[in-house]
């Protein structure tokens, strides 16, 4: 017996389903696919990349920034 693909599986398993369940998955799937959306829209170009390096190299170098002790002591106040 062939092994089955990923979408053939979805479609066997798909009529066995109830409508308030494949409203819940076809949520699932909308939500996947907004995210992807997402990443592919709000990567960057190289530039701002890199300006961002310089920016929080200038941060550090300017004293702002918190050590590894400041942070735990902060964290567990919360």
């Amino acid at each position: 017996m062939p092994v089955q693909t990923i979408d053939s599986q979805i479609v066997d398993y798909l009529p066995l389903l109830g409508e308030e369940e494949k409203r819940s998955i076809l949520g699932v799937i909308k939500s996947f696919v907004s995210l992807r959306k997402k990443e592919v829209q709000e990567r960057i170009s190289i530039e701002q990349y890199n300006e961002e390096l310089d920016n929080a190299l200038e941060e550090i170098r300017a004293g702002n920034f918190l050590t590894q002790e400041e942070v735990e002591k902060l964290s567990s106040e919360w």
